[in-house]
C-alpha cells in the first residue's frame, strides 16, 4: 500500500496554498496533470501491458480503487487504466494479443494430459485386482508412480498449472489417506493392525480403490473447469466497466464452475464404486476434491498461503486422528483416543477426513470467493496452455 500512501502525498501537493506562499513547480506539474506521476511509478507496469486491463489489474493490486481514481479525475479504475495505456509509448514490435494467436492444437494437448492420470489409474487398479503376492506389489507399485508422474505433469502444463507454486507433499497425504486410511483407523481402533495391507478391501489392513480413482478420472473435469473459469473471467474484465461490476460477474461463474466440478465428481464417485463393488465414498471423495480444486484454482491465480495452509492443517487433522489412536495404548494415556472412538462409533472412520477435508474446503470456497473476483487475480492474459 506504499504506492498509495505516495498517491495521496502528490494528490495533497495540488491542494491549496497557505497564504502568501507561491506555489511550487512540482506542485503544478501535478495539479495540471495528476496522471503523469502515477504513469512514472507503473511506468514498467505500463510499458509491458498488452491492453488497458493489465494496467487495471496492477493498479488495483497496489491498491488503487475506483475512489482513488476520482482523484485523478476518472470514474474508475479503468478509464484511468485506459489514459494510462494510450499515453506510455510502446516499440512496433510489442507482441499481440495472446489471444490473437492461433491455439487450435493447445486445447487437444491438455485435455488428452487430463485424461492420462486416470486412464492409468484404471489400469493399475485392474492390474490390483488381477493379481495377487509379489506381482501384485511390483505391479501397483509401477502404477503408482505413473499415476503420480502423470498428475505432476497434468500440474505443470495446461489449465491447473502454477508453475513452482506446489503443495504436493501434504496433496499425497491427503491422497494416500483416501487410499488406507479410513481402513487404517477402523482397524486401529479395534487393537490391529496385525500385517501390512495387501490391496484387498476385506484384508487386515482393508484398501479402498474407489475414491482414488474418482478422484484421479476427474483430472480431467477439473482442468476443464479451471480453463473454463480463466476463460470466461478475462473475457468478463474485458466487459466490466469498474471493479465493482468485474467482482459482482465472477462471482456467480466461480461458484456455478465449482458446482459443475462437484456435479462430474459425485457421478465419477458414484460410477467407480459401482464398477468396483465398493462403497462410494461420496462426502469423503467430494470434500476432498473440493479442497484440491480450490487449493489449486488460488495457487494458479496467485494465492499459495491459503492453500498451503489449509492443506497443511487438514493433512496434520487426519494424522493427528490416527496417531491419538495408537497414543492411547501407552499406560496412562487411553483418553487420547476417547474424541475419536466417540465419532467413528457414532458416524463411521469416514467422518475424520470428511470433517477436516470439508472444513478446509468451506474456509477456502470463502476464501476464493474474496480474491479469485478481483481483477489482479486475472492480470496475467489468459493462454491456452
Amino acid at each position: 500500500m506504499s504506492g498509495l500512501h505516495e498517491l495521496d502525498r502528490d494528490w495533497a501537493a495540488t491542494g491549496p496554498e497557505e497564504p502568501g506562499t507561491r506555489p511550487s513547480a512540482a506542485a503544478h506539474r501535478v495539479a495540471a496533470d495528476p496522471v503523469k506521476a502515477l504513469i512514472h511509478r507503473h511506468r514498467e507496469l505500463c510499458e509491458r501491458a498488452v491492453d488497458p486491463l493489465e494496467i487495471a489489474a496492477g493498479l488495483e493490486a497496489h491498491g488503487v480503487t475506483d475512489r482513488t481514481a476520482a482523484r485523478f479525475r476518472h470514474r474508475d479504475v479503468f478509464s484511468l487504466a485506459e489514459e494510462m495505456y494510450a499515453r506510455v509509448p510502446r516499440d512496433a514490435d510489442t507482441p499481440s494479443r495472446p489471444t490473437d494467436q492461433p491455439t487450435a492444437r493447445a486445447p487437444l494437448a491438455w485435455i488428452m494430459l487430463a485424461v492420462l492420470p486416470g486412464a492409468l489409474c484404471v489400469a493399475a487398479v485392474a492390474v490390483l485386482r488381477l493379481t495377487d503376492g509379489r506381482t501384485r506389489l511390483v505391479a501397483v507399485t509401477i502404477g503408482a508412480l505413473a499415476v503420480a508422474l502423470a498428475l505432476r505433469a497434468v500440474l505443470r502444463r495446461g489449465p491447473l498449472s502454477a508453475g513452482a507454486r506446489t503443495s504436493g507433499t501434504w496433496t499425497w497425504w491427503l491422497v494416500g489417506y483416501a487410499i488406507v486410511g479410513d481402513g487404517l483407523l477402523r482397524t486401529a481402533l479395534s487393537g490391529g493392525p496385525d500385517d501390512l495391507p495387501d490391496g484387498t478391501a476385506d484384508g487386515p489392513w482393508p484398501v479402498t480403490a474407489a475414491p482414488v480413482l474418482a478422484l484421479a478420472l476427474a483430472c480431467a473435469p477439473a482442468a476443464g473447469c479451471a480453463r473454463l473459469f480463466a476463460v470466461r473471467a478475462r473475457r468478463k474484465l474485458t466487459a466490466s466497466r469498474d471493479l465493482a461490476d468485474f467482482s459482482a460477474s465472477v462471482r456467480p461463474l466461480l461458484l456455478g464452475t465449482f458446482t459443475l466440478f462437484m456435479a462430474a465428481l459425485a457421478a465419477l464417485a458414484a460410477l467407480t464404486g459401482a464398477v468396483l463393488r465398493e462403497p462410494a465414498a461420496h462426502p469423503q471423495v467430494l470434500t476432498l476434491g473440493a479442497l484440491l480444486l480450490l487449493a489449486r484454482l488460488l495457487t494458479v491465480h496467485g494465492h499459495t498461503h491459503a492453500p498451503a495452509l489449509i492443506l497443511t492443517a487438514a493433512a496434520l487433522a487426519e494424522a493427528a486422528a490416527v496417531a491419538t489412536v495408537f497414543a492411547a495404548r501407552l499406560p496412562g494415556c487411553g483418553f487420547l483416543a476417547a474424541p475419536v472412538e466417540a465419532l467413528v462409533a457414532a458416524f463411521g472412520p469416514g467422518t475424520v477426513p470428511t470433517a477436516a477435508c470439508g472444513t478446509g474446503a468451506l474456509i477456502l470456497l470463502v476464501h476464493a470467493t474474496r480474491r479469485l473476483t478481483r481483477a489482479s487475480a486475472h492480470a496475467a492474459p489468459e493462454h491456452p496452455r
